[in-house]
């Protein structure tokens, strides 16, 4: 058995170092705020390689912070890639904005650019960029149209935790960016968590004031704000996780190379690509294949743990059927009937990369009789 996520393995890695932090915690007597969080904040920011972070309450939050803090006129047009999950769409949606969605690169899965550029009208006001299972986005070729169209650029890197563009970390390359501590991130807490990240000490104030109820002092509040916090106990558990996450993706980049290396001269399966410019963080490692469902059916017969990310490209969802864009010649209306999640992260070997493998081809060698 493979399992595609084992977060009680990687626990029981570092057990003592978390039920002595949870334990801290509780001593203390410390659950909202404080220094825990304040120091995860730091310590985040500093890895990020930005100069303020501000801990939410989970990435969708971030994201739906992010652009209220934006002070966008009302019913904007922003502009997202449609292969990603939902939030990064509903978050424009409830902050009082208008989703246009473009294509997504066919090989690398991130945002088209070109499709970008044949999106923005003049209701145009940001670029919501997901650095998607792990790839960072073109930034350079982003930040031309945000220049050109004086557009803002919103990160969402809930899947990019340490990933980089030219040797710059996300998060800090665009006007603001977000991340999700969802358990099954690269970074993950023990329940929900998120964080907001900006070089910009307005945004950064703006956000940290919405979050909590549109204040910096207990009762002195400027405006109508929301309650998104990330609480002691999480802030605390992602500090220590934060001191392995380096070595977790080298791990996870040595698992996507023995993958590249073995699945390479099947021409039924189509790689992801890494650009050179990227410094690729695997999150997830997906391929495509025409037959992905059979295949899908036959590794989890094999007890090997896959998964689809996404199965329906946004557009096409009943809750974006108002939008009109279902039925657009993107590939990403393509893209969604053969993307398959292969199993990858710190509990696995190439030996294990090895069995999933050999059961690929193993189908394949049936599928072909």
């Amino acid at each position: 058995m493979i399992p595609f996520l084992d977060l009680n393995k990687q626990y029981l890695i570092i057990k003592k170092e978390i039920d002595k932090a949870i334990q801290t915690v509780i001593d203390k007597g410390e659950f909202i705020g404080g220094e825990f969080v304040s120091l995860f904040e730091e310590q985040f920011a500093s890895y990020q390689q930005v100069d303020f972070c501000i801990g939410v309450g989970n990435g969708t939050d971030a994201l739906e912070i992010a652009i209220e803090a934006l002070n966008l006129p009302h019913g904007s047009e922003i502009i997202v890639p449609a292969n990603t999950f939902i939030a990064s769409a509903e978050a424009v949606t409830r902050a009082g904005h208008r989703i246009v969605f473009c294509d997504c690169d066919a090989d690398n899965f991130t945002i088209s650019i070109q499709s970008i550029r044949e999106k923005i009208t003049q209701k145009t006001r940001a670029i919501l960029v997901v650095h998607l299972y792990g790839h960072a986005c073109d930034m350079d070729a982003i930040h031309a149209l945000s220049e050109e169209n004086n557009l803002k650029i919103i990160e969402d890197c809930a899947q990019a935790h340490g990933a980089e563009y030219k040797q710059q970390r996300v998060g800090g390359l665009g006007h603001i960016g977000t991340f999700s501590f969802y358990p099954g991130k690269n970074l993950g807490a023990y329940g929900d968590a998120g964080a907001i990240v900006t070089n910009d000490k307005h945004l950064a104030k703006r956000c940290r004031m919405i979050a909590n109820h549109g204040r910096l002092d207990k009762y002195e509040h400027r405006f109508e704000g929301r309650n998104s916090r990330l609480d002691s106990l999480q802030a605390a558990i992602l500090s220590v996780k934060l001191t392995y996450l380096d070595d977790w993706i080298q791990t996870r980049i040595g698992i996507a190379d023995c993958y590249f290396e073995k699945l390479s001269n099947i021409p039924e399966i189509i790689l992801p690509r890494c650009e050179p410019w990227a410094t690729h963080v695997y999150h997830l490692f997906v391929i495509r294949l025409n037959d992905r469902t059979a295949l899908f059916n036959f590794l989890k017969e094999q007890q090997i743990g896959v998964s689809i990310h996404y199965p329906i490209a946004l557009p096409k969802l009943e809750a974006f059927h108002y939008l009109k864009q279902f039925d657009e010649n993107f590939q990403a209306h393509h893209m969604d009937e053969t993307l398959l999640s292969l199993p990858i992260g710190e509990h696995m070997n190439n030996n294990q990369v090895e069995i999933v493998v050999s059961a690929i081809k193993e189908y394949l060698a049936e599928a072909h009789n």
